[in-house]
């Protein structure tokens, strides 16, 4: 039972809930996709899989396990999409994102896009849509942008698009001066890199903490990326044996243009001297050319080994990853220096060299050399 039309479909979810939960939802509860009357997506079809609703506590907590089948109904090819999933606006877990980045979507052309994701609804609200989809953004091939951008998905999909181009320019390059057998060594370690189980698990929790052990202070280490218009001056973290929180980051801006965004990457140390990518340190902040300012985020980073046990932090080190000027364009670090033996060892591939390494094991070499050399 469901109604469809050019710009929203609406499906009963009622059959896809266990039977224990549907007590618990009206018989109209549905699940609402809704764009705007000048969307450049319409909506083909929905499969909502094992969608489920279970009771907990004074909530329900909806495992979304959809399939979407959009279309471009636009005349320009589109780079990256980005769904906002909303159970409920103000509770924690009552909303999502997901994004799609790497796309090469033509007008015309469908594509699919897979949710995934679990949120909580208060029961006191379970009457009408359990879940609203909408559209918070769509990235054009000239980088232009439709959507409310609630999200910032502007600045995500415009950095996602940058490195792609990035990252098939380096390879084109590798292409040219090694050859088939280059290119295939690259494409090769990157399967080998993702073939790898994760070493850690890492935990990110915004806010304060409250420490159980001693903690003393770690210095970063900074990387000095090539061009990089912000640069990382001197920064600490309280630590103790497996977790670093509130991290303090000195920058300054070295270019001659205003930024508004930055982020830091953040590598941490084990005692074996085995680095782990933890995540970025993001910063709005609005700094004039040769203006100083610090990064002060009340977050905190832990680590721990595939079996739980806590893994021991020894070091960490820093990197410039991502600047936005305040005239909305961006800059992200060269392919060349992300190569290097520290770097590489500590980030995982990029999702472009992950989607061209997969082409190239369904497909083989040819077909990634065509891919590289169409844009």
């Amino acid at each position: 039972m469901f109604t469809f039309n050019k710009r929203s479909l609406a499906l009963l979810l009622v059959a896809a809930l266990p039977a224990a939960a549907q007590s618990l939802l009206n018989p109209r509860s549905t699940m609402h996709i809704t764009l705007p009357e000048d969307s450049p997506l319409a909506v083909v079809s929905a499969n909502w899989g094992e969608s489920a609703a279970t009771p907990r506590g004074g909530a329900l907590l909806l495992d979304l396990r959809t399939s979407l089948s959009l279309r471009n109904v636009t005349n320009h090819r589109i780079r990256g999409v980005t769904l906002l999933v909303l159970a409920q606006e103000t509770a924690p877990g009552g909303k999502a994102s997901v994004s799609v980045p790497s796309l090469d979507v033509g007008p015309g052309e469908g594509f699919p896009v897979k949710l995934d994701v679990r949120l909580l609804r208060p029961q006191m609200n379970a009457d009408g849509p359990l879940v609203e989809i909408s559209l918070d953004g769509v990235l054009y091939d000239d980088l232009t942008f439709y959507g409310p951008n609630k999200l910032n998905s502007r600045r995500s999909m415009t950095m996602w698009e940058l490195e792609a181009r990035r990252d098939r320019k380096y390879l084109r390059g590798l292409f040219d001066s090694a050859g088939v057998e280059g290119l295939r060594k690259h494409l090769t370690d990157v399967q080998a890199r993702l073939s790898e189980s994760p070493k850690v698990d890492v935990q990110m929790a915004r806010g304060r903490t409250t420490a159980q052990e001693p903690e003393h202070t770690v210095k970063f280490a900074f990387l000095n990326m090539p061009g990089e218009p912000v640069r990382a001056i001197t920064g600490w973290a309280l630590v103790t044996q497996s977790e670093a929180r509130a991290p303090r980051i000195d920058v300054e801006n070295s270019s001659n243009r205003a930024v508004r965004y930055l982020e830091i990457g953040w590598i941490m140390t084990d005692r074996s001297g085995e680095p782990f990518y933890a995540g970025a340190v993001p910063a709005e902040m609005s700094l004039l050319p040769g203006a100083k300012g610090r990064i002060a985020p009340e977050a905190s980073l832990k680590l721990s080994k595939r079996n739980g046990q806590p893994l021991p932090i020894s070091g960490m080190t820093g990197f410039v990853n991502h600047v936005e000027f305040a005239d909305g364009s961006v800059w992200i670090p060269q392919r060349e220096a992300l190569e290097t033996p520290q770097l590489k060892k500590a980030l995982s591939p990029s999702p472009e060299q992950q989607r061209l390494s997969d082409l190239y094991r369904r497909k083989g070499m040819v077909a990634v050399v065509e891919e590289l050399h169409k844009h």
